[in-house]
């Protein structure tokens, strides 16, 4: 097991780049036991993350079979010097096996998916011959030269062998994976349990959406918008709703959302100076580091391994192992665009390796700037952005949209991308080409 080090966690506030505080999160990290799962019907089984190997109880195909529509043969009748001619005695579709064996000199008209005749081991396209008499009982002509013996045949097992792992363990299931478990004849799988997730907001100046707005305050979009982005990666929610700057009612929080969730998010209290109680809150329940990210939009930013009241102190493990986290603190700013994109940034992945899955980095797509970007080196920015196909053809062209404030969640819902500026990048020219997160990556 990892353990939560003094170096990512050291006491008082840190200045990091995003690269060193993604580090410093995936190296405390511990997923869940792989004994906390259960297993799902298929049509339940979408987004969730694969507990265990999924193994292929049948060969896929099943029998060797016609890659397409054509005539098959045995390809050792193929002559190099002149057309190859042969009767053909029949049609074979798929589900209809043929019973026979080819004799020297004939073919059969096979549908693709259809069962290899005994005897033959080569399809010939139907373009590619010419048929005096009826396609299933005329004379075949193939001309020399356009098929070699043994092509256009897929092999028993040729997908997947029985007994071997079709998907593995951690894997986020996605509508195909679910097809090829049906397609093995399965029909439950063994799935992770869900990581719970505890979400609150915090701030005297934040208001129920529904409630009347009193002068100076907001609505709480944060705990709507990050709520749909946890159940997007399919975990479970545990809303702790709204709370005040209050050290009781914050400290009655926290200590709920460690003793019912896997990880706590919260978004709002985390900068210095801020009118509330939540950085102290936060630290007396663990080890909590506040960092300043150089990123932008977003900043403020905490995390660490918060225990539950009464359990005392951490002993270590077996073979001095850390102990398991009784709940990992991702505190977020609350701005809302901030409190998004630190989302992405940090804690999409740190989750899907909490629940147990083997998170792969975002893909990132390149994308040319239609305009320039001012740019300063010395932080990593994430700015809003449309991408489009490039008006020449030649590939996808991307351009800045809206204001780039941390509250104008407007903008983030616009736009369809963020452009991702890295921390020693200077100003970008317009026409090169820049990195880009697709929101559908991200949500």
């Amino acid at each position: 097991m990892n353990e939560l080090g003094p170096s990512p966690l050291a006491a008082g506030e840190r200045n990091l780049g995003v690269d060193e505080a993604r580090a410093a999160i995936a190296a405390a990290l511990v997923p869940l036991p792989r004994s906390e799962s259960l297993e799902v019907p298929l049509h339940e089984a979408d987004g969730r993350v694969l507990a265990a190997d999924v193994v292929s109880p049948i060969d896929v195909p099943a029998h060797d079979n016609s890659a397409m529509d054509g005539y098959a043969f045995a390809g050792a009748a193929l002559r190099a010097d002149g057309p190859t001619v042969l009767r053909a005695t029949g049609t074979v579709v798929a589900g209809a096996p043929y019973g026979g064996t080819l004799g020297a000199g004939q073919c059969l008209r096979v549908m693709t998916g259809a069962v290899m005749p005994a005897g033959a081991d080569t399809v010939v396209p139907l373009e590619l011959v010419r048929v005096q008499g009826t396609p299933d009982g005329g004379e075949v002509h193939i001309p020399p030269g356009v098929i070699r013996p043994g092509e256009n045949r897929r092999k028993r097992g040729e997908d997947l062998a029985a007994g071997k792992a079709a998907l593995a363990a951690g894997r986020v299931l996605r509508p195909a994976d679910v097809g090829l478990a049906a397609s093995l004849g399965l029909t439950r799988v063994r799935v992770m349990r869900p990581l719970r997730v505890a979400l609150f907001s915090t701030g005297d100046e934040v208001t129920e959406p529904g409630a009347p707005l009193a002068p100076g305050c907001i609505y709480d979009s944060n705990r709507f918008s990050l709520g749909a982005a946890l159940r997007r990666l399919g975990m479970e929610v545990v809303d702790l709703g709204l709370v005040r700057d209050d050290r009781a009612a914050l400290a009655a929080v926290v200590a709920r959302a460690v003793r019912e969730a896997d990880a706590v998010v919260t978004s709002g209290g985390v900068s210095a100076g801020d009118a509330d109680y939540t950085r102290d809150i936060l630290a007396r329940h663990g080890d909590v580091a506040f960092w300043k990210v150089a990123m932008r939009p977003g900043r403020p930013f905490a995390f660490g391994l918060l225990r539950r009241e009464g359990a005392g102190g951490l002993a270590p493990g077996p073979a001095g192992e850390a102990p398991p986290p009784s709940s990992w603190l991702f505190a977020l700013p609350g701005n809302p665009v901030a409190a998004l994109v630190t989302f992405y940034a940090f804690v999409r992945e740190a989750l899907l390796v909490l629940a147990g899955a083997n998170a792969a980095p975002l893909p990132v797509l390149s994308a040319r700037s239609t305009a320039p970007i001012r740019k300063r080196p010395g932080r990593t920015e994430f700015q809003r952005a449309i991408v489009e196909p490039a008006r020449d053809g030649g590939g996808w062209q991307v351009r800045l949209f809206g204001s780039q404030g941390a509250g104008v969640l407007r903008s983030m819902s616009e736009a369809n991308a963020l452009v991702v500026l890295a921390h020693d990048q200077g100003s970008v020219a317009a026409g090169e080409p820049v990195p880009v997160w697709l929101f559908d990556g991200l949500v």
